[in-house]
Formats: structure tokens, C-alpha cells, sequence
């Protein structure tokens, strides 16, 4: 088909040979493809349902990260085997239940996570079957990527709808949402609606932070183990309190109260999953539930002398169950990893008050938390600036007893999210300062493990930007390139029998890799994994295919970004055909282009753009420069594609026909 432009259109003049980043990139992309491939071969059903057997948020996740990639550039199968696997988990466990895994109880109501229930709680002995923010967020990451790929199917905007609607108080079977105290109800929100008791054995694992069954295994018996606390109440509990009836009953009845009826912090999270069904629609209400909690979150933040409770009662009141103290709460300040969860809450929120409104105010919900565990960094005897994310009855804690985390170096992710968002002076000294603190790290060396990472290679991305990294782009696509090939290896290798997979439980191995795609093509940090949304500086659409991300054979390089815009590469690897491409200012058309700059030759030249879009043209084996000049959170965010005509297209009849 007739390539389609929107905006002004510019044609590429430059002819060289391509750069190693646009090489790799597209191995990446390509090698992404035949490893998606294989996994559908090797560990799926016809239909898609998976030989694996887990919470239903890790079925999700063997597909978290495939919308994007094909967002990006990779193949349109891609996404129809994401939509196959998804679909089958849903329809595997939902009330029909699982035909292979029969043992397992239904993990879904109106498609959406119901465990948490009373009677729901021994699915396998010992496991910890409840449902809460932290793993909903995860197992959202595939879902939020159907959006930016294909918005206009139908039963996805319908899905996008009602999970949403269980949260703003829309859906009378899920009355999870108290519009009066501006709370949400139960730090186990699901589509049944809030759960406010669990069981023994439940109450065992959050307070020993141990998933063994009552009476054995091995689990942490100290405070620093456990992912919520009893505190003031019980300071210490006993051992084995649980074989005692009348003492297993008094405690169960009390972590219940405490611990169950009660807002937290990581249900901020929520956030995204709402702004997911505004950005298909455009409904008032959905923009409007995202404010009003993230107001309220902020409004406790001062009410507690800057800090944010990790427990909010019923009435709306800080520590309303715990005589006023602010921490305890389930994945709260106390927790070892309570930091790690709290903070991916706060960066999907602030993140997404921004994006609604374009006001930048509402980054204050994260930075405050950022300055707050600054202020309280301590150096430790090599020098290194440390920060200490744990707070209990003795304050803050810097020590790593039983090997949990201690004082630490500021985390990459953070920092990232929050400079992106905001590309302001002050929160650039912020980032400056850890690393002018910097002992232990080499922060150019910083590349991270696996996608689901502390997000430590977002260092690399900023000293790339800082001007101190300028081999970062072929390092970090070439790490993922490696990652992404020992994976290909271990998925040709797979030989098992779809019965030997099932017998062995056999976890799918997912061999797309999109966190150097993202950071290199979109100029941004990787999404933080618990559901938070994209956050591109631009994004592609091949004009010729009319589908989202790169055209073929053309890799895309933001190099530089400030405050009114950015500096993009883009490159036709093609030495024979030619390739059109649009960009879009931002993921979501938030911002828009007021203008651009390249180069001729020696001439310089210059044009005036109006709006989102701005289409380029790529003729065989060349390359363009732009120096876009942008205006940020100019516009109404949508999962809209360019041809769209600004509001997702959705084929759905209103109304019945009238009869013939």
C-alpha cells in the first residue's frame, strides 16, 4: 500500500555506512522473533495454553514484554502468539479451570485475579496464595502492551474497562474503592472485592516471611524476614505460636485487623491499570480516580511529616490499627524489600498523574520519597554514598542481618524515572550527586542482569546522555544481543515431551529482549517491571505497512534529550529499497514537535511542525540527523496509531438492528 504521512515529510540525503548499534538492534529484533517462536513450539498447546504450572501472574509474565516488541519493529506474530497465550491463560484459569493442571483452584473471576479468599488459600499446600498490587502489576505487563500495539480489538478495550471499573468503584462485585476516605479498601484488592481475612497458614508466611507449610520448613523468625509486622501490638512472637489453637486463633484474628484492613502504598500501582483504560477511551472518570488517589497519597505524605505511611486505615487515618504508626504495613517500610515495591508504586503513579494532566507537580509523590531516603544516606567505610530503605523500631536500618538488604547504593530505577519525567536541573544534581558518591559501581559498566532488575543499567543510559558513555548504545544492545542468544540455545536444546513438561513444571523461557530496545530507540528508561506504562521521548510507525514501530531494515538511535526536545538518528539499512517511517512525540502522543533541524550536506536546514507526528523518508542506505524541538505533555494522551484520526477505532454495535 501508498505509504501514509502525517505531518511535515523529510527525505534522508546522507549515505554511509550504517553504525554498529543499527546492526545490532536489528539482530536483536530479529533474533526476538525465532525465539518467540520456539517458545510457542516448545512449551505451549495448540491454543496457546502453557505446559507450566504457577499464580496465574507468572503465566502472564512468559509474554510480558511481546506487545512492545512487535510496538517496536518486531513481527506481527509475535503479538497474535502473546494474544493466543494470554487468552488461553484466561480461559485455563477462569471457573472452567485448568485441563491439564486440575489440582489447581480457578485464579480468576471476570477475568480478573480473585484469589485472596478464605476458602481459596490452600491451592498448594504452603503457598502463599493471595493476591495483592505487587504481583497483580507484574502480570499486567503483557496486557498494558496489547495497547500500544493493536488498541482496537475489541474485547481488550472491553477488558481494559472492567478491570479498571474494579477499582474506581464502578463494579458493584468489586467494592474495593471508599471514594469518601479516598482509599482503597484491602491491601488484597481483587475482582471479588477487598479481602480483609486470611488464613492461618497465610498469616504464617507474611509474618515469617516463609512460604513453608505450618508446623515445617525452614523460615526467617526475626522481624527483618517478614513482609508485614504485628508491631506495636506484639513485638516479638513466640516460637511456633501456631501449634497453640487458642494463641494461632488470637494472632490470625489480629493480623486480619492489622494487617487486611487497611490501605498501603503498593496499591498505587493500581494506577496504571486505570490510566491503561483512559488511554484506550478518553473517560473522564478513569483520569479522574488516578488524581483523586494519588492526591491522597500526597496529602498523606505531608500529614506525616514527609514520609509515606505504608499503612492507612479504614477511616483514611495513618496507622489507624497501630496507635498511629506509619510503618508495619504488608510490603512496607519494615519489609526487606518493602523499598523495592513501595517505590515501583509511587513511580507508576507520579508517572501517570503527569501523563493525564501534563502537570509535573504530581512528580513530588516520588521525589519526596527519594530526598526523604537521601537526606537519611549514610557513607560507608569504603566511601560509598549509601542509602538506607528500611525503617522499624529501632528507625532506619543500615544492617544486613540474614543477609537482607541493608544501606545500599541508590538504585538506578529511581533516579531514572524521576529524571525523565521531569528533565529538570534539580533532579539532575539529584542524580549527580549519587554518582559523584559512586565507589563500588562503574556506572558505564552497569548493564543489568535480566529485565526484571534492580535497574541498575539505567546508570549507563544516563552517563550516555551525560556526555560520559559514548559507547553505550552498541555495549548495551550487544549484552542483550548475548542474553537473547544463550536463551535461543536453550530453547533449541529443549527436547522434553509436552508430558515431561508438565511433570517437571518446566518454566517457558521467554527469549525476547526489549530493554536495550526501549532505552536505545525510544530514549527512555525500561518500563518499571510492576506495570508501569511506557515512557518513549518519540515512537515509530512504518508508514508504509500502516502497523506501529520501525519499518524493516531501519534502526532508530535517540542521542540526545533535553528539556525542549531531542536528537534522533535514524537509519535505512537497506541498500536497495527505501523506507518511510512516522514519529510520534511521545508513547502516547502526549507531546508534540514544534520544529525541526538537519543537515544537508553543509546546509543546514530547518522546518516549522505543528502537532505529534512528523514523517520521514529513508532512501536506500541512508541515515538523517534530527534536532526536534518539542513541547512536552502538550497533548491528550492515546493509545490512538497515527491513522486513527486522534480516538481508537472500536467496532462494537450500540444498539440492536432493527429488524428486516
Amino acid at each position: 500500500m501508498p505509504a501514509s504521512t502525517f505531518g511535515p515529510t523529510i527525505a534522508a540525503t546522507r549515505i554511509e555506512p550504517p553504525p554498529e548499534w543499527a546492526l545490532l538492534q536489528r539482530q536483536l529484533i530479529e533474533i526476538g522473533e525465532r525465539n518467540a517462536a520456539l517458545m510457542v513450539e516448545k512449551y505451549a498447546a495448540p491454543g496457546g495454553m502453557l505446559y507450566y504450572a504457577d499464580d496465574v501472574d507468572d503465566y502472564y509474565e512468559k509474554v510480558d514484554n511481546w506487545g512492545v516488541f512487535y510496538a517496536m519493529g518486531g513481527a506481527r506474530k509475535v503479538f497474535d502468539d502473546a494474544l493466543m497465550v494470554w487468552n488461553a491463560t484466561t480461559r485455563t484459569n477462569g471457573p472452567a479451570g485448568n485441563p491439564v493442571f486440575r489440582w489447581m483452584l480457578p485464579q480468576l473471576h471476570n477475568e480478573y485475579y480473585c484469589l485472596g479468599r478464605q476458602e481459596e488459600s490452600t491451592w498448594i499446600p504452603g503457598r502463599r496464595m493471595v493476591n495483592e498490587w505487587h504481583h497483580h502489576s507484574e502480570g499486567n505487563m503483557a496486557f498494558h502492551g496489547f495497547g500500544l500495539a493493536d488498541p482496537a480489538i475489541p474485547e481488550n478495550v472491553d477488558r481494559a474497562r472492567r478491570f479498571a471499573d474494579m477499582f474506581i468503584g464502578a463494579d458493584p462485585q468489586a467494592p474495593n474503592w471508599d471514594p469518601n476516605h479516598r482509599i482503597l479498601r484491602s491491601p488484597f484488592p481483587t475482582s471479588r472485592g477487598p479481602v480483609h481475612e486470611l488464613s492461618l497458614e497465610n498469616a504464617v508466611a507474611f509474618l515469617h516471611g516463609s512460604r513453608s507449610l505450618v508446623g515445617g520448613g525452614n523460615y526467617l523468625f526475626k522481624e527483618v524476614g517478614t513482609m508485614a509486622s504485628l508491631r506495636p501490638h506484639i513485638a516479638e512472637l513466640e516460637e511456633k505460636w501456631w501449634e497453640n489453637p487458642v494463641r494461632a486463633a488470637e494472632i490470625v484474628k489480629l493480623f486480619n485487623h492489622v494487617v487486611c484492613d487497611c490501605d498501603i502504598a503498593n496499591n498505587l500501582a493500581a494506577c496504571s491499570l486505570v490510566t491503561n483504560a483512559y488511554l484506550y477511551t478518553g473517560e473522564a472518570q478513569y483520569k479522574q480516580w488516578v488524581l483523586d488517589y494519588v492526591e491522597a497519597w500526597m496529602d498523606r505524605i505531608k500529614a506525616n511529616g514527609g514520609i509515606i505511611p505504608d499503612n492507612v486505615g479504614p477511616n483514611g487515618i495513618i496507622g489507624e490499627h497501630r496507635d498511629g504508626q506509619w510503618w508495619g504495613g504488608l510490603f512496607g517500610w519494615s519489609y526487606y524489600m518493602g523499598f523495592n515495591i513501595i517505590f515501583h508504586g509511587l513511580i507508576a503513579a507520579a508517572e501517570c498523574a503527569q501523563l493525564l494532566t501534563g502537570d509535573s507537580g504530581y512528580l513530588d509523590l516520588l521525589r519526596s520519597q527519594l530526598h526523604l531516603i537521601t537526606d537519611n544516606a549514610i557513607t560507608g567505610e569504603d566511601g560509598q554514598l549509601l542509602v538506607r530503605y528500611r525503617h522499624d523500631h529501632r528507625g532506619w536500618v543500615d544492617d544486613t542481618e540474614y543477609g537482607h538488604l541493608g544501606a545500599q547504593p541508590m538504585r538506578g530505577k529511581d533516579l531514572a524515572h524521576l529524571y525523565h519525567a521531569s528533565l529538570s536541573d534539580d533532579d539532575y544534581q539529584l542524580f549527580t550527586r549519587f554518582r559523584d558518591g559512586e565507589v563500588r559501581r562503574d556506572w558505564n559498566a552497569e548493564l543489568g542482569k535480566s529485565e526484571k532488575d534492580q535497574g541498575d543499567a539505567e546508570l549507563a543510559r544516563f552517563n550516555y546522555y551525560d556526555g560520559r558513555n559514548p559507547d553505550w548504545p552498541a555495549r548495551i544492545l550487544r549484552h542483550e544481543l548475548d542474553d537473547a542468544l544463550a536463551r535461543h540455545r536453550r530453547l533449541v536444546d529443549e527436547n522434553r515431551t509436552p508430558q515431561q513438561l508438565v511433570d517437571d513444571l518446566a518454566h517457558p523461557i521467554n527469549g525476547i529482549r526489549t530493554r536495550g530496545l526501549i532505552q536505545t530507540m525510544m530514549g527512555c528508561p525500561q518500563m518499571v517491571y510492576n506495570g508501569s506504562l511506557l515512557r518513549a521521548t518519540v515512537r515509530y510507525y512504518d508508514a508504509e505497512s500502516q502497523r506501529p514501530g520501525l519499518p524493516p531494515d531501519t534502526a532508530a538511535l535517540v542521542e540526545g534529550i533535553r528539556p525542549d526536545g531531542a536528537a534522533v538518528l535514524l537509519v535505512n539499512l537497506d541498500s536497495h529499497g527505501s523506507r518511510t517511517l512516522i514519529l510520534q512525540a511521545g508513547a502516547f502522543g502526549e507531546h508534540a514537535f514544534t520544529g525541526t533541524t538537519w543537515r544537508e550536506g553543509e546546509d543546514v536546514r530547518q522546518r516549522p511542525v505543528d502537532g505529534k507526528y512528523l514523517t520521514v523518508t529513508l532512501p536506500p542506505a541512508t541515515s538523517i540527523q534530527l534536532d526536534l524541538a518539542i513541547d512536552r505533555f502538550a497533548n491528550t494522551p492515546s493509545y490512538a496509531h497515527p491513522w486513527h484520526d486522534g480516538t481508537v477505532p472500536v467496532a462494537v454495535q450500540h444498539e440492536s438492528p432493527t429488524p428486516t
